[in-house]
Parts: structure tokens; sequence; C-alpha cells
């Protein structure tokens, strides 16, 4: 009898471990993706997957961007949302493995010696019982729920790592276009500072020649309302200056406060445009090999619940000893023993399980469109990108351009008007022309640096995991993605 039921199991164990799975084998979406870029550089470089922030030729930025992937407060959530589906993806994956439990008990009790059947001869009352055994339980998975559910736990522990990495991703980018947009703002207030002075000492000029009756009050308005005007710019310009360095601080894991300098923003260097294909994107971005976890989970719970139509078969067994004496507690006759393995199956549900089948399939579709959507979107922001740059590029050469024009006008015109030939409206007129070309000139030139840091974003690259090294609160220290 014994040697039929270790058949049996034996025979369980096989199917057990070569069982079919039901529900569908994931297969990623066809997806369409154009050949190249529509606004390809013929200068792009295979600079990627390098700490392309580093390009800028900044030591001030780098240390800026190593201390926001150590103390950033995002990087430590996402780090700590991983050891979070760590332990759901092990406890999901638990049941695939016996369970085993031990137990141990010793009593005393006594009972009634006026019931109404006396105690038989011998008994001992009061009486001690003692007990030790090992219980086990293992659900065989003939069906392949345990392993589709494993398959789906272990998606969904990957695709949160791969939103920290995008999390890194987002961080490093917005810690340059930050610290670029700071320099930017010093510049331009630079420019407001340097032109209010100029003015200011205008103003001072036309107020003494005011007071001997050489020019008129129309004139002397004239030149104290350019002076105010200019003079306004500069709280504006240090506002914003200080809720830039704010955010930048909350990025660096900081309290509000100010922000070392480097470089100025005309001695940052452009990093180079970054080459790729747009196929590169499938596998560079972890926001799209984010949501295709999400999508191999969603394909996996189809088969969790395809799996309840079909009958499951557990074994369970105990072994240990019992006795009323604790000396003879470990002898053959104490031995004691279960062996059992129970069928359930459903017979009415009600459609409670075609319910799930029908709910999990229409998650899974909506995941894919997500996953469609989201390299649709991938693409255009690397396009939206690449044309920034360039167009950026170009209207930064005129405002060059048009920067000197205008300098040589407000030179033209301060010398014809010491010269008598015109009024000084025509100077204020160069003059306000060309404060306000140079600050377009300063914005423009922080737009293209921006073009390009967002450009390195939208591509992704092999730089996330660079960036990723230089994290001292990483998951992988204590994680590391499961095999299949």
């Amino acid at each position: 009898m014994e040697k039929k039921i270790r058949n049996v199991i034996s025979f369980l164990l096989v199917l057990s471990l070569f069982g079919c799975m039901v529900g569908p084998n994931y297969r990623r979406p066809s997806i369409e993706t154009p050949s190249s870029w529509r606004f390809e550089e013929k200068e792009a470089r295979e600079v990627a997957n390098t700490k392309w922030w580093e390009q800028f030729g900044d030591p001030v930025l780098n240390e800026l961007i190593e201390t926001a992937l150590k103390e950033n407060k995002d990087i430590k959530i996402a780090a700590a949302n991983v050891q979070d589906f760590m332990g759901r993806y092990v406890t999901t994956r638990a049941p695939l493995f016996p369970q085993i439990g031990f137990g141990a008990s010793a009593s005393r009790s006594r009972v009634t010696e006026n019931a109404a059947a006396p105690l038989s001869k011998g008994t001992i009352n009061p009486g001690n019982s003692f007990q030790i055994f090992l219980n086990a339980n293992w659900e065989i998975d003939l069906w392949g729920k345990l392993r589709r559910a494993t398959e789906a736990a272990r998606a969904d522990l990957l695709s949160t790592e791969e939103a920290r990495r995008a999390v890194i991703l987002t961080l490093v980018t917005s810690v340059a276009s930050a610290y670029v947009n700071l320099r930017d703002l010093d510049l331009q207030l630079e420019i407001a500072k340097q032109t209010t002075k100029s003015r200011e000492g205008t103003y001072n000029l036309f107020k003494l020649r005011f007071g001997r009756g050489l020019i008129s009050d129309l004139e002397l308005s004239q030149v104290k309302s350019e002076y105010e005007r200019t003079l306004s710019t500069i709280p504006f310009i240090e506002k914003t200056i200080a809720q830039q360095e704010n955010a930048l601080s909350v990025l660096l894991g900081r309290n509000p406060g100010p922000v070392p300098r480097g470089k100025t923003i005309d001695e940052l260097i452009l990093p180079a445009v970054p080459a790729g294909l747009p196929s590169d994107l499938l596998v560079n971005r972890p926001d799209i090999r984010q949501v295709e976890q999400d999508l191999i989970s969603a394909n996996a719970k189809i088969g969790v619940a395809k799996s309840l139509y079909f009958p499951a078969i557990s074994l369970t067994s105990a072994f240990g000893y019992a006795s009323a004496d604790l000396s003879k507690l470990f002898t053959g006759p104490a031995r004691v023993w279960s062996l059992a393995a129970p069928l359930t199956a459903p017979i009415f549900t009600a459609g409670a399980i075609s319910g799930q089948v029908k709910s999990s399939k229409a998650v899974r579709q909506g995941v894919v469109v997500r996953y469609e959507q989201s390299i649709q979107t991938a693409f255009r922001e690397v396009e939206d990108a690449l044309i920034d740059q360039r167009k950026s590029r170009e209207q930064l050469e005129i405002e060059t351009q048009e920067v000197a024009t205008l300098h040589n006008y407000a030179r033209v015109a301060r010398l014809r008007f010491d010269s008598g030939y015109t009024s000084y409206i025509e100077v204020l007129d160069a003059e306000r022309n060309l404060f306000n070309a140079e600050l377009s000139h300063a914005e423009t030139k922080g737009i293209l640096f921006q073009a390009l840091v967002n450009l390195y974003k939208a591509m992704g690259g092999g730089w996330v995991v660079e960036a990723d090294r230089m994290t001292t609160e990483k998951a992988s220290k204590s994680y590391s993605p499961p095999s299949q």
C-alpha cells in the first residue's frame, strides 16, 4: 500500500514539474517604427552610453548630479518600491515549493469519574499528553496557475526596477536643466544690472542738464522711465533665480537654499548630439521597458484566471509522535502519520471565473495600447528635441548677429546725439532694442542647452546605467532581478 502511495506521489511530482501552463505565452506586439529620424543630425555621435553631462566641462555640475543621485528623495522612494515588489515576488513564488511546519504540545488534564460511563480499568486520571510533529502542504501546479502568478509577479518586480531607472533618468536631466537655467538667469541678471548701471549714469547726467536748463522735463522723464524699466527687471530675475535655486536644492535632497556655481553659461560646452535609431528606444528607454513588463504581467494573469477552470490538487501530510508518557514519546508505537491528496474543482460559479478571465484580457488589451502609446510618445519627444536643438542653433546664430548690429546701432546713435544731429530718443530706442536683444540672446542660449538635455532624456541609453552606479541607495545591493 505504501508503495502505491509513493508511486502516486511521484507521478504528481512529475506533473507539477512538467504540467501544462494555460493562458497565452507572451509575445512582444509588433510595432511600426520609422527607419530613421525625421530631423536626424549628420554630426551625431555615439555618446548616449556615456556620462554626457560631463561634456559641459563644469565640475560643479558633475558634483551636483552626483549629490542628487545619492540624496534625492524620489530615488530612495523608488528603491523602497523595488524592495516592496521583491518581497511580493518571493511571497508569490513560495507556493511552488512544499510548505513545511513544525508543532509540539504538552498537556495534563483530568476527566470526571462521575460520568454515565465509568472510566475503564487502568485509566490514568489525571493524564498527560505529549505530541511533536511535522506537517507539509504542497499544491500540485498541474495547470500552471502558480507559475503564471510567479511570472506576473516577476514582471511586476522588473517593472518597478525600470520605474526606478526612469526616476534616475528624469533626475539627472532635471538637475542639468535646472543648473543651465540657473546660469542662464545669472547671465540675464548680469545684463540687467549692467544696463541699469549705464542708464543710472545717464539719468544722473540728465538731471544735471535739466538743473541747468539744457534739456526739457520731457527728455528727463524719458531717460528716467527707461532707467526705471530696466531697474524693475532686476528684482524679477532675482526672484526667479531664488526659486530656481530652491527647486534645484530639493532635487539635491536638501532644504531650499543657495546653490554653488561653476562656469558661466558662456563658458559651458554644448554637449554633442547623441546618435541612435528609432528602434533603439525599445531597449534604451526605461519607461518603455517598464510598460512592456506591465504587459508581460497582464498577459500572465490571463493564465492565472484561466487555471481556475481546472481542478486543484494538493498534497498534505503529517508525521510525528504522540504519547501519554514523555519517556515513550519517541518510540515506535508512539509514531503517527497521515497523507492525503484532496482534489477540488469548480462546478458552478455563476460566471465568476469567466468574469475574471474577461477582466484580465481587457486589462492586457489596455496595457497593449499603453505600450504602443508610450513608444509613439517617445518618438515624438526625440523628434521634438532634435528639431528644437537644430532650430535653436539657427536662432542663436541670428540673434548673435542681431546683438552685434544693435551694439553698433547704439554706438552710432550716441555719437549722433553727442554731435547734436539727433535727439536722445534715438539713443533710448537703440539701447532699449539692444537690452531686449541681449536678454533674448541669453534666453535662447539656455534653450539650446535645454534642448540637448531633453534629447539625451528622450533617447535614453546606457548613461542611465552609469548614473545608476553612482547611487549609494541602490536596490541592487540587496536585490538582483530573478531569472526566468
